[in-house]
């Protein structure tokens, strides 16, 4: 078994999963190189984010919670109101990081992704920007990487934190691709309303649901839910004006919130995905985390404490003096799978409910049951 100090490994994709997995091992001195497609880092991109207590916990162990909670907004309940703003109960959120944490933050994502890069430039990872892998070439003692600037690596181990869309997913054979589950999300940042302490949603009325949360003292996110459209059909341009005609349709505080929906280039559309890669994680040294490995509609706010989960669990094993072989990346998936598991399907079946009208469903028991069981550490 090899020292951590001879060890090295290479993580594809610069998001929260793979900037927290390259922390956690720089921590335990493994030589980490990071590469990230986007010339920016993804440091300007994305609205908002709401993080529960698990999420919370991971980013405490990144030794980044204190950056966090200084430049994000904690409460800790949730607010479901009629179309017209009428509060019909305000729920207490289940603190899943334990007692001494938020039950939930909610901050600006380009903020969160910038106290990550920050810590992983400080780690010592050798860091590069606008730059993919080629091609992987594996053997029984590690990978040979070729990079889309011409330059070559070899590394112990090979992450794929590439996301969704994730191209080593592809390149090791795992056939498993993201699935539309038939909703699309509209979102902006906006001031926030010296009302809004907590998130509240809308369900009904022009869209499936209307919500905000508060990202900082100043701002939130605000995000109306509908049945997805053929992307190619709706002009970019008018995305400001698609989004405010769904929103005008929303009382209580989204008339103010209504008024700063005027900017094309800052609304986001993105359709609901789901993705959950059935069978190992991994195939030989190259092993998939985060989105690349699963992914489910935010219905529960959860996507990114399952990646950061994932590095957490991955990195720990890799730590722990163990052989870096089949059994120990095979020992990660089964770690992880029920977990995720429960997480997805919970994810989409609120979504399907909504999609199918069903009135009667038990929408607060499996948020309930789901959110107590991630009360335990992964």
């Amino acid at each position: 078994m090899a020292d951590n100090l001879a060890r090295s490994v290479l993580v594809i994709g610069g998001g929260a999963s793979g900037n927290a997995v390259s922390l956690l091992l720089r921590r335990a001195g493994i030589a980490v190189d990071l590469i990230e497609a986007k010339p920016d880092w993804n440091a300007t991109t994305g609205s908002g984010i709401t993080l529960q207590g698990n999420a919370l916990r991971v980013l405490r162990e990144l030794g980044v919670w204190e950056q966090v909670e200084a430049s994000g907004y904690a409460f800790g309940s949730l607010g479901v109101t009629t179309p017209d703003g009428t509060v019909l109960f305000v729920a207490e959120d289940i603190q899943t990081g334990g007692p001494e944490l938020p039950a939930t933050l909610g901050m600006q994502r380009p903020r969160l992704q910038q106290i990550l890069i920050d810590a992983v430039r400080a780690s010592g990872a050798r860091v590069r920007l606008g730059t993919t892998a080629e091609a992987l070439e594996q053997d029984a003692d590690g990978v040979s990487v070729r990079f889309s600037d011409g330059s070559e690596g070899r590394y112990d181990l090979v992450i794929g934190a590439d996301g969704l869309n994730s191209t080593t997913r592809a390149a090791v054979g795992i056939p498993d691709k993201p699935e539309p589950t038939g909703m699309a999300i509209w979102r902006i940042a906006a001031p926030r309303p010296e009302s809004v302490t907590r998130t509240d949603l809308a369900y009904g009325g022009p869209a499936y649901i209307a919500g905000y949360c508060p990202t900082s003292d100043n701002t939130i996110y605000a995000y109306v839910v509908e049945a997805c459209r053929d992307r190619a059909s709706i002009d970019p341009a008018t995305y400001a004006d698609e989004m405010r005609r769904l929103a005008q349709g929303y009382g209580g505080v989204w008339p103010e919130i209504t008024e700063h929906i005027t900017d094309p280039k800052k609304v986001n559309y993105t359709w609901f995905d789901r993705l959950l890669v059935e069978g190992s994680w991994h195939r030989g040294r190259v092993v998939l985390i985060g989105d690349a490995a699963h992914c489910c509609p935010p219905t529960m706010a959860q996507g990114a404490a399952m990646s950061l989960e994932d590095a957490l669990v991955l990195a720990e094993l890799l730590t722990g003096g163990r052989d870096w072989d089949d059994d120990l990346l095979q020992a990660y998936h089964d770690r992880r799978i029920p977990r995720v598991r429960t997480v997805v399907e919970a994810s989409v079946q609120i979504g399907q409910w909504q999609l199918d009208g069903v009135r009667d469903a038990d929408m607060a028991g499996l948020v309930g049951r789901t959110m107590n069981l991630l009360k335990e550490r992964p």
